[in-house]
């Protein structure tokens, strides 16, 4: 094995080192003149032609607020100018809340979205925290949409989709934008101080653990406006973009990165309390890399499966292998176990054979079940945020969120 694939080698550290600074390189194209980040092709060039989106613009703003907080010298400049697209073009002055994002002609894309709204809370708590200006207000308006027309006090859970006037909730629940409501509730939990956001992030996991331990650690996606499964939806299409048929092994992968970061920073001194979380965690990781890892043949995490583990749709997408190297890393901090470090190597070796672009630079966002190349569900390479986040995740704190964990080490 080579050294440069081996966590906690000089090796490892420098070839991780090299892939963020790539990816900050690869990305800078992306503020269009508002602000608003435009989808990013196969070497980085801005497709204008296509909607630039909230989510995507949020992603930029938090991946480059981490890259001012890391001493990048240009990395500062773009999450203002995100930050900037935010406070502005993307933003319903007349309703309050997000845009979905602003097509190529200047007309909006309809709805209101938890998906999107939670990565605003996220880039905005990164960048208080790497003193971007504008941060600071969009957190407080940001948190203040979300608790009013996204937070479900009586579920412990968050709704999903609103019409762009918020009069009309829809009724479909989904789990997606709750692991990234999770996500932003802690980071702003440690951006600001604010426990009750960490404590609702726990809420959430409660519930999701709930359902995972109901389908033998396979979580199911979708839900009916009273928080039944529907484990059906999209069998007809089973490679939808945001709502995929079955189960997404990747998901099972991420969530259990979020619930150890949970569990380790609101059980610091209470192991056995922690410790549960952690099983949970593990038995997450382990069935999505059984189901999904080499699942076909070949190398590579299958993006979905049905409910008895069997791959569905076998494409491998680069966000997947990127959350794998996130919490195989983090759960052998946590557990010391060798297996979790073997994983990291593997996943890092199938990167580098695979998914790294080194024509172009960043990563190949979806590959076939034979690793060739494909463009049917993610063409282009639309950000950096999954990507940069893998490179830096393995060498931080496990028990906070990674922007607070880069300012933590680099200021």
């Amino acid at each position: 094995m080579d050294k440069k694939f081996v966590i906690d080698t000089e090796e490892n550290k420098a070839y991780m080192n090299s892939l963020s600074m790539e990816l900050l390189e690869f990305g800078k194209k992306f503020p269009s003149p508002s602000g608003a980040s435009y989808y990013l092709g196969d070497d980085g060039t801005p497709w204008e032609d296509r909607p630039r989106e909230t989510w995507i613009t949020s992603r930029m703003a938090h991946v480059y607020s981490m890259g001012a907080m890391m001493g990048v010298p240009f990395a500062k400049e773009l999450a203002e100018k995100a930050i900037e697209g935010l406070l502005t073009e993307l933003h319903d002055d007349e309703n309050e809340g997000w845009y979905a994002g602003v097509n190529s002609d200047g007309s909006i894309l309809p709805n209101k979205q938890c998906y999107a709204h939670a990565f605003v809370i996220l880039a905005a708590s990164s960048g208080v925290l790497a003193e971007v200006e504008g941060a600071k207000d969009l957190l407080s308006n940001a948190l203040k949409i979300y608790d009013e027309k996204f937070w479900d006090d009586n579920e412990g859970l968050s709704v999903d989709t609103y019409s762009t006037d918020f009069k009309t909730l829809d009724s479909y629940r989904g789990l997606n934008a709750n692991m990234h409501t999770v996500e932003a509730f802690l980071a702003a939990a440690d951006a600001l101080g604010v426990e009750e956001y960490r404590e609702r992030a726990g809420r959430i996991i409660d519930r999701v653990i709930g359902w995972a331990k109901d389908n033998s650690f396979r979580i199911p996606e979708h839900f009916t406006s009273s928080w039944e499964a529907d484990l059906e939806c999209n069998k007809e299409k089973p490679d939808d973009q945001f709502k995929p048929y079955g189960a997404t092994p990747g998901h099972g992968i991420e969530w259990s990165r979020l619930i150890t970061q949970w569990a380790m920073s609101t059980y610091k001194n209470d192991k056995t309390a922690a410790g549960k979380y952690i099983e949970a965690a593990k038995s997450l990781y382990n069935r999505a890399i059984e189901d999904a890892w080499n699942a076909d043949g070949a190398p590579g995490i299958c993006y979905t499966t049905d409910w008895e583990g069997k791959p569905v749709v076998h494409d491998r997408m680069h966000w997947t292998l990127a959350e794998a190297i996130n919490t195989s890393s983090v759960l052998y901090r946590v557990t010391g176990d060798t297996k979790f470090a073997d994983d990291y190597a593997m996943f890092l070796e199938y990167l580098e054979d695979k998914v790294h672009d080194k024509v172009n630079g960043s990563w190949f966002h979806q590959l076939d079940q034979s690793n060739n190349l494909l463009d049917t569900v993610w063409p282009g390479k639309s950000d950096v945020y999954h990507a940069f986040q893998a490179t830096v995740i393995p060498y931080s704190r496990v028990d906070v969120s990674i922007a607070t964990a880069i300012r933590d080490k680099y200021l």
